[in-house]
């Protein structure tokens, strides 16, 4: 049946029908009038509300994401940048936390470097499961002779490479760009990291290859403010982006390693190189009230003793009190606007290691564990999920040698517990950071925070709330 609309008395008369293609020439005369003022760059199309929306940066490039980008938390500012620019370009918080550990290197080399290791909690979102990435720097089962300061098996670049398969969506290679660049080009030195120069500066600056790259040229170390320049270490990182990580393990630079590591005092072999592997390890578990605390196993937390704390704290026990050593590790926390976490922590088992620097690498070698009178890297992460959904709840790093543990377990309990200070409770020298989602994540992204301890200086950057 056909439906005929028709015009009763009450109805206001139809338009005549020139009316209609009259106004429209006008409309368009005003068109045309309103584009010619427009800048050169304009166009029509952005004058027609269904016309396509000027594309955004593309996939690797900052400001890929708009809006919510998740978030990184790091004992050096530089770094927190760093991992913050991944998350805007698009990368997932195991990218973001690749690229900022690779920045801790140069511009945190006391604590962090491709001559150390550590260990990673990463929460996989779409699995919603914790895994434990270990990678501390190695043990030596025997030293060659002439051998004056062991230096551990180094096992950074193998754990960063294992921690990208379980969740990065940018290429490896494009993760340690920044961190060339900022050896290559320089770097302004941070708070932090001018205390810890400051600290062991008379016997650092004796080793020549060192007081090249930290030494001021009128004597002493650097300051806080000055740049700092490690082309040697850009070379390096270079290598490592072009040629992958087997380059440091059994490539050209390996062989490098193995010579300038002899003539540094630390006397590592090819052998031992080759043999240097990374783990995925089943972290350790505690129920939490309505949530589940992860920790990584004692074989790969150095003794920092961070799931003991966390139970003493939940307990609202007094956290145990430190021998008050200066500090040799750093702390590292990512997450994405998909609810994806990592918890990082990573350690050159004493402050600057050996003290030395293998030749024409820049690369600091890390001390040997359990030789002398150095012990194992108190490697302190904590992270926390939902009991039923296994959604993102909260993450948490110590640095502080045996306050570490300390610090991140207290830092975790306070975020469970929704404390106003998360750090109140932390002893000295124990630093923390921490991430908290009260409403958990993916979904509640809004409620989530980001902090670092007052008292050192480190910085929270990125969508957090205040």
């Amino acid at each position: 049946m056909t439906t005929r609309i028709t015009s009763t008395p009450g109805d206001a008369p139809p338009p005549r029908p020139a009316a209609a293609p009259a106004r429209a020439r006008l409309r368009l005369a005003a068109l045309l009038a309103a584009a010619a003022l427009l800048p050169a760059c304009s166009t029509l199309g952005s004058l027609n509300p269904f016309a396509a929306r000027e594309p955004r940066a593309p996939l690797g490039t900052p400001g890929h994401v708009t809006g919510f980008v998740g978030g990184a938390v790091a004992e050096e500012p530089r770094a927190a940048i760093v991992a913050r620019e991944i998350l805007s370009a698009g990368g997932s918080a195991v990218d973001a936390a690749v690229a900022g550990a690779f920045a801790l290197t140069v511009t945190m080399p006391s604590r962090a470097g491709l001559g150390g290791g550590g260990v990673c909690l990463a929460y996989t979102a779409a699995r919603r499961e914790v895994t434990a990435i270990s990678f501390p720097a190695g043990a030596r089962a025997g030293l060659p002779q002439g051998v004056d300061r062991p230096a551990a098996v180094p096992m950074m670049a193998r754990g960063l490479f294992l921690l990208h398969t379980r969740g990065g969506r940018l290429r490896f290679e494009q993760l340690i760009r920044p961190a060339e660049d900022l050896a290559r080009f320089g770097t302004e030195i941070s708070r932090a990291f001018a205390e810890d120069l400051a600290a062991v500066a008379a016997p650092l600056l004796q080793d020549p290859q060192a007081r090249r790259v930290f030494g001021a040229p009128g004597g002493g170390p650097l300051r806080a403010g000055e740049r700092m320049t490690q082309l040697d270490l850009g070379a390096t990182l270079a290598q490592l982006r072009a040629g992958g990580v087997g380059e440091m393990y059994q490539g050209g630079l390996a062989g490098r390693l193995e010579a300038g590591s002899l003539l540094a005092g630390g006397g590592l072999t090819a052998a031992e190189l080759r043999a240097a592997r990374a783990e995925v390890l089943e972290p350790v578990r505690i129920p939490a009230g309505a949530d589940i605390a992860f920790f990584p196993p004692a074989s790969a937390d150095g003794g920092a003793g961070t799931a003991a704390a966390f139970q003493a704290a939940m307990a609202g026990q007094a956290l145990p009190l430190s021998s008050g050593m200066v500090g040799a590790s750093a702390g590292l926390l990512t997450m994405d606007p998909q609810g994806n976490a990592v918890a990082c922590a990573f350690s050159m088992n004493n402050l600057f290691g050996t003290g030395r620097v293998v030749p024409e690498t820049g690369i600091l070698l890390a001390a040997a564990p359990n030789m002398g009178a150095v012990p194992p890297a108190p490697l302190a992460v904590a992270l926390a999920t939902n009991r039923d959904l296994r959604l993102f709840r909260a993450a948490a790093s110590g640095s502080g040698q045996q306050a570490a543990g300390a610090a991140a377990a207290g830092a975790l309990a306070a975020a469970l517990r929704r404390a106003g200070d998360p750090f109140g409770g932390i002893p000295e020298p124990g630093r923390g950071l921490v991430i908290s989602c009260p409403a958990y994540a993916p979904g509640g992204n809004a409620s989530c925070i980001g902090a670092a301890d007052p008292r050192g200086a480190g910085v929270a950057i990125g969508s957090f709330g205040r």
